[in-house]
């Protein structure tokens, strides 16, 4: 067993997770009628007037709807809504490659600075942990009781672009950046730091994605992999799929070569100032 120690606010109702419906712009009765599902599912500390966006996300063209004061906390977005658009009430964003659940956890973090599972603070014991971190689906949270191929809650999720399980905090980090929202960016890599009990496969599927979906210049989630891969470099080097993963190789690989040969370097020094000089 292995734990990730990286250490580093409610869930969007399902109601404002909109099903496929016919387009809204010239209905003024059905956009009243979004605008109050919205503001009743998803309360926020300030009065929001700003024009409501629909956004149709995913392959099938999920419907969300947001206002545009709220999306304007993002860079991507605003920029969408100013330059893009000429009706007011015919404001709509097409997001076709971006995963719907992901998208709902953006939004919900755009609300109400969170995004679920919270992060709480545990005032008996002074440290932060993830909302219903042990008690999810009756899953234990020990990898070795479960059998370690899921970790702790929602710690995974089904990316279509990948067609596999990739860690959720990862692809949250990801579009945050893509978004340019970068305290969530630290949201999400602090709450991955959380997770514990996942797998050798999902962590190496889940880095690749974080290398292929950040800049080269990334200095977080990247050094986050490199760094969890040598701490945890005994259960790694056991794995048959981390053979085959770097008999592969890639910048990843690469990368890790060089953050080990660091890390080995800076133990010699270690070593070396601890060692009495002989003449």
């Amino acid at each position: 067993m292995f734990k990730r120690s990286f250490r580093s606010q409610d869930r969007v109702d399902k109601a404002s997770r909109l099903k496929k419906a016919t387009p809204i712009r010239n209905d003024p009765q059905k956009l009243s009628k979004l605008q109050r599902s919205i503001e009743e599912s998803m309360p926020v500390k300030r009065t929001l007037n700003s024009p409501i966006v629909t956004l149709t996300v995913g392959r099938e063209g999920r419907l969300f709807a947001a206002h545009e004061e709220v999306l304007g906390q993002s860079p991507f977005f605003e920029s969408a809504c100013r330059n893009q658009y000429l009706d007011a009430q015919s404001k709509r964003i097409s997001l076709p490659d971006e995963e719907p659940e992901i998208f709902s956890a953006v939004l919900e973090y755009l609300y109400k600075g969170d995004y679920y599972p919270r992060l709480l603070h545990n005032k008996n014991r002074n440290s932060w942990e993830l909302e219903d971190s042990t008690t999810a689906a009756g899953r234990s949270p020990n990898p070795s009781e479960n059998g370690g191929s899921r970790g702790a809650v929602e710690a995974t999720t089904y990316i279509s672009s990948v067609g596999q399980d990739l860690l959720r905090d990862t692809v949250i980090y990801c579009v945050a950046d893509r978004y340019g929202l970068e305290e969530l960016k630290r949201l999400a890599l602090r709450k991955q730091g959380l997770q514990s009990g996942i797998d050798v496969a999902t962590i190496l599927r889940s880095a690749q994605y974080a290398y292929d979906n950040t800049p080269d210049s990334d200095s977080r989630l990247r050094a986050h992999y490199l760094a969890l891969i040598i701490r945890c470099r005994k259960t790694f080097k056991r794995s048959g799929t981390m053979q085959l993963e770097m008999e592969r190789g890639g910048k990843l690989f690469f990368d890790l070569f060089v953050a080990m040969c660091n890390h080995l370097d800076d133990v010699v020094e270690m070593s070396n100032a601890r060692t009495p000089k002989t003449i």
